[in-house]
């Protein structure tokens, strides 16, 4: 008696049987060995390879929006925004990284909604991950803390309250352009706020505006990274960044 299980093997064996020979060699070994980075004391420290871009003590490392020296806050092992001054950039430009930063919204609680600790971390002076209090502060899905401003709600509100410390680990890969300007590629950005995955590798629309559709407009392939001074006293401290 021929069974049914005799039966479909037949047939199995006759359709791998008509294919060609799959080659069962494995993938050739990578030929460069990783290098060795030396982690942190804690997954908040920087490792050896990071660039540390505030160190609690000066803004060496910061300028402001017409050049000149930033003229935020520092004190106290962190750095505040003076409301008024303006943003403040890296002297030195970046494209693909690995950004660890802390920060933390006032204390004593004014305002609602956007209004209430705003400022952002803008990735190649370009691309928004925001910052607010998200503290039991409603405000539009979009534009709360963690959000890729005006494109992408975080998955979650992971949020301490008002004065603590919070952070963000944020991995970004820059946009490309073609010769003519046009974006081939977009740029991609993943986030955790207080260890937890928020945007999971989210592909970026274009410049995050405020007052208008998201668009690309070519720019170099490394850029200064932008904290924004939004009015109000929010503070940062622990920076670093790695190239990747």
């Amino acid at each position: 008696m021929v069974t049914r299980v005799t039966l479909v093997s037949l047939a199995l064996a006759a359709v791998t049987g008509s294919a060609p020979a799959q080659d069962a060699a494995p993938f050739p070994p990578p030929k460069t060995e990783p290098a060795i980075v030396t982690p942190g004391r804690t997954n908040a420290d920087p490792p050896s390879d990071a660039i540390v871009l505030f160190n609690g003590r000066d803004l060496a490392q910061w300028r402001g929006g017409n050049g000149g020296a930033a003229r935020w806050n520092v004190r106290d092992d962190y750095v505040e925004v003076a409301a008024g001054t303006g943003d403040i950039s890296t002297v030195q430009s970046f494209g693909d990284v690995q950004l660890h930063i802390e920060w933390s919204t006032p204390a004593v609680v004014k305002g609602e909604g956007q209004e209430r600790g705003n400022s952002g971390v803008f990735l190649m002076g370009q691309y928004e991950v925001q910052v607010l209090d998200s503290y039991n502060n409603k405000t539009y899905y979009h534009g709360q803390a963690g959000a890729v401003y005006k494109q992408y709600a975080p998955l979650v509100n992971a949020s301490r309250g008002p004065g603590e410390w919070q952070s963000y680990d944020i991995v970004f890969h820059a946009p490309k352009f073609d010769e003519q300007g046009k974006v081939i590629d977009r740029a991609r950005v993943t986030v955790l706020h207080n260890g937890v995955l928020i945007q999971n590798n989210v592909e970026i629309y274009g410049i995050t505006y405020n007052d208008r559709p998201a668009v690309y407009i070519a720019h170099p392939a490394a850029l200064p990274l932008r904290l924004q001074d939004h009015g109000n006293p929010v503070r940062y401290r622990n920076i670093w960044i790695r190239r990747l």
